[in-house]
């Protein structure tokens, strides 16, 4: 069933409700704080009904419904304990072209009341075409306990503001922008506030630079504050493996830009990226770097922080989860296995030779993990092998972890040479704490079977 959600303004227009009982007492709250100048029709009431009708809130007529009733009202509810009383309502409202809705009674509807949460003039309504108001309750709920108890008056505050605006500001893409930016923000009384003053014109605000940890690609693992950024930001300079899943997050009026570097190829240089994060954030802009992963793993953060430092722009780090936790869960192992390994080590496939000149110990103890090991693991297992560990190494290539497409492919050391190619982003994970893992026909079973599929 198609519905099209609407908030009709019922201030001073007519409308019947027949019926007077408990289920009609349940839809005379919702009514009545709109405004309506309600008519209720039943031959008995009950106590609360007929307080209602002596203070003026509504008209009761005490005697039974007639066809006539309907005319001249703007929407018709029909809420008795009669199935042949309420399908009687709704024909002669169908007959005139009133919209009309019967209580529990879905093919006697024209439309159905929604269970609403309130915020002053936010209201956030829910329906299930009437299949069940029993669970749009429970979402009523569930919603209720997670919003801002001061978001009424904040909403009253903003409102104000985008009257403001709208009254001195040119149309455009800026007065847009305003808009936007002002739906993010805090609203303080004080006229020195700087969201009213920014709202003004008055201050020339510097933008904010958010390093955001984007995680191994799917939506799911997003944490809620990278979330809520993305969908907040007015610019996202993101990088090339930022799946598309996450990028269609952003808001419509977002300006996104891919700032990425793929297989050595530069479309972009890292000064160009400091240029775009400073010039943005000095117009006042909220600017999120959308990195893969987490931004403190390999993401060129430091480089950015100190372009940012120097420029006297402010920035704050959002984590998230490492492609490295990804793929360990593809696996199906812990990385520090109590028994195998007491230590991990990250590194890159460009740096992924040990620098260490003392002889690895008999028994390695540290998992490995390798971000973007590159096609050709020759040479790698070469340098591990010539390192001293041993050819029946357990390792993992685990493509684009975390995601829908993700797969995974077990090896050793000394067949690691011959490992198929794999889709990009790709990590490779190696230690004992993996032979538990492939020991272990429990673990990750779907995974494993599709890997080797």
């Amino acid at each position: 069933m198609n519905l099209l959600p609407i908030f009709i303004k019922l201030e001073g227009r007519p409308g019947l409700l027949v019926g007077a009982g408990t289920v009609a007492l349940d839809k005379i709250g919702s009514l009545l704080s709109t405004g309506i100048r309600l008519r209720v029709i039943a031959p008995a009431a009950r106590e609360e009904i007929q307080r209602l009708a002596a203070d003026g809130a509504l008209e009761w007529i005490p005697r039974a419904f007639e066809p006539s009733d309907v005319d001249g009202n703007y929407l018709v509810i029909a809420a008795t304990n009669l199935p042949e009383v309420n399908a009687a309502v709704f024909r002669e409202a169908s007959a005139r072209g009133i919209l009309c809705n019967s209580v529990d009674d879905i093919p006697n509807c024209d439309f159905f009341f929604g269970s609403v949460v309130r915020r002053g003039d936010l209201q956030i309504a829910i329906s299930t075409a009437g299949e069940s108001p029993a669970f749009a309750q429970r979402l009523r709920r569930e919603i209720d306990e997670q919003l801002p108890v001061d978001l009424g008056p904040w909403l009253a505050s903003l409102g104000e503001l985008r009257r403001e605006v709208l009254a001195t500001h040119p149309r455009g893409e800026a007065r847009k922008l305003l808009l936007h930016e002002l739906a993010q923000r805090q609203i303080c009384d004080s006229p020195t506030c700087s969201t009213r003053q920014l709202a003004r014109g008055v201050l020339a605000e510097t933008g904010k630079i958010f390093l955001v940890g984007a995680g191994p690609g799917s939506p799911d693992l997003l944490t809620v504050k990278a979330l809520r950024l993305i969908q907040s930001a007015q610019v996202i300079l993101h990088d090339d493996l930022v799946a598309e899943p996450i990028l269609a997050l952003a808001s419509p009026h977002a300006i996104l830009v891919n700032v990425g570097k793929r297989c050595g190829a530069k479309s972009i240089t890292q000064e160009e990226i400091h240029s775009l994060m400073i010039e943005h954030a000095r117009a006042g802009r909220s600017v999120v770097r959308l990195k893969s992963g987490d931004p403190l793993i390999f993401g060129r953060a430091a480089e950015e922080m100190a372009s940012l430092g120097s420029a006297d722009v402010p920035f704050e780090i959002v984590p998230g989860i490492t492609a490295a936790f990804a793929a360990a869960a593809a696996v199906g192992c812990s990385l520090t296995s109590r028994n195998a390994a007491s230590g991990v080590h990250f590194s890159t496939g460009h740096h992924a030779a040990s620098h260490n000149s003392a002889p690895i110990p008999e028994r390695e103890d540290a998992t490995r993990v390798v971000y973007m090991p590159g096609r050709d693991l020759s040479l790698l297992a070469l340098q591990w092998l010539d390192e001293g560990l041993p050819a029946d190494f357990p390792c993992a290539i685990v493509s684009r972890a975390g995601q829908p497409e993700q797969s995974l492919f077990h090896t050793t050391l000394g067949e690691l040479g011959n490992a198929p190619q794999v889709a990009a982003p790709s990590l490779l994970v190696a230690g004992w704490a993996l032979r538990d893992a492939v020991a272990s026909p429990a673990s990750m079973p779907s995974v494993r079977a599709a890997a080797e599929a």
